[in-house]
């Protein structure tokens, strides 16, 4: 794996691909840095080296080209400020104007490029497109390990352009490193928590972990098409009908491979989806018509922070329950600060990033756990045993 540490940047351009997809709020002010502040080692080290820096990103789902509440203009203040950096700014991501300022840019300085979703070609992953990208710089380094599952001009398509010089940042090095510490060789007990609404969604994680974990833990609005396919009453809870036979065929599957595949043995309830109705806790699989599980019940909650405290390695993906409810956020909580706990113990944590991610931060545990994934739908990918194009993009030409 070819990471920044392995090529030299002194008097060159870095073509960097990072992953900018920060919130904003209506004066288009940043309202979460993490990602940002995740890429500055990767630029800093260009920077130091005696490089400069070429950054390219995407913002947000621009429609139909460009659209100023997307403009990645409104983040050079804060890179200024994180960087320590001088930012220029290229009104277009592809064009004359980029063109000069990259080859006028000194060593120490930034460009940052406009955003690259204002073309269609980024998405479609469009050759000629990646082809006048890759004139910016003389190393591309691909840092946006959120975007490593699309086959992208910017993240998969224009690394061919650049021979072997073209490496991970430390953002994606640090992602696959830790990943890998989850699914390759796991020290054991091995305990996986998989939650969200859908088993469908789930599916090949599942299949995936069985062969490596000791325990996988089930909860979010899923846990409940395994509980009715097991023949329980779940009321009005989230329920995939067209799913009953695949939860029967996990259990089943993990039962063979004597993995403690666990459903939550009690629930709290609400009559409706709000925070501001009727609650209750019941068994998970006697829940009431007109009643709907948005949460793992005190029984479960116990039952599953003892699983975590007793394990080596955890792997954290998805929700208990409805965590952004008051009333139905004790679950995750719970959870969260036993994943702290074990980390705490001695034991590697993996949160895997997204809503998981998105809890981590809301309890303040983030710096309590040893290590958090910038990138949801990538890790999930890459748990589920794909290739992502940004890895193999890299991994192609610096194996060669």
């Amino acid at each position: 794996m070819q990471t920044v540490d392995d090529l030299r940047f002194k008097g060159k351009k870095a073509l960097v691909r990072v992953d900018f997809n920060v919130p904003l709020n209506n004066q288009f002010e940043i309202t979460d840095d993490a990602r940002m502040m995740a890429a500055v080692p990767t630029i800093k080290k260009i920077l130091n080296d005696g490089g400069a820096a070429i950054l390219m990103s995407h913002l947000g789902r621009p429609k139909t080209g460009p659209e100023d509440a997307f403009s990645l203009k409104h983040l050079v203040p804060h890179l200024t400020k994180i960087t320590g950096a001088k930012v220029h700014f290229a009104s277009d991501c592809i064009g004359d104007e980029a063109l000069v300022m990259a080859q006028d840019l000194p060593a120490g300085d930034i460009l940052l490029l406009e955003n690259l979703r204002f073309y269609s070609e980024e998405t479609a992953g469009d050759v000629a497109f990646a082809e006048k990208l890759a004139r910016y710089g003389d190393i591309y380094v691909n840092d946006a390990f959120g975007t490593a599952h699309r086959a992208h001009a910017s993240t998969s398509i224009v690394a061919q352009f650049f021979g072997n010089q073209k490496c991970f940042g430390y953002i994606m090095a640090n992602e696959i490193a830790n990943a890998n510490k989850v699914i390759a060789q796991p020290e054991k007990p091995f305990v996986a928590i998989v939650g969200g609404a859908k088993v469908s969604d789930k599916l090949l994680i599942l299949e995936n972990l069985m062969q490596v974990a000791d325990t996988i833990l089930i909860g979010g609005g899923m846990a409940y098409t395994f509980v009715s396919a097991l023949g329980g009453q779940i009321g009005n809870s989230l329920f995939e009908a067209d799913r009953v036979s695949l939860a029967l065929e996990l259990l089943e599957k993990a039962k063979a491979k004597g993995v403690k595949l666990m459903l939550p043995v009690d629930s709290v309830c609400a009559d409706g989806f709000t925070n501001e109705g009727g609650v209750t806790t019941c068994n998970s699989d006697s829940i009431a018509t007109g009643w709907m599980g948005l949460d793992i019940g005190p029984k479960a909650t116990e039952t599953y922070v003892n699983e975590i405290l007793s394990a080596k390695t955890v792997l954290w993906n998805g929700p208990m329950g409805v965590f952004e409810f008051s009333n139905f956020e004790n679950g995750t909580k719970s959870v969260a600060h036993a994943v702290a706990d074990a980390t705490t113990k001695g034991a590697f944590t993996l949160i895997g990033g997204g809503d998981s991610a998105a809890a981590i931060k809301q309890f303040n545990l983030k710096d309590d756990v040893s290590y958090v994934s910038t990138g949801g739908g990538a890790l999930l990918e890459y748990f589920e045993g794909k290739e992502l194009p940004g890895i193999a993009a890299i991994n192609a030409v610096a194996n060669t």
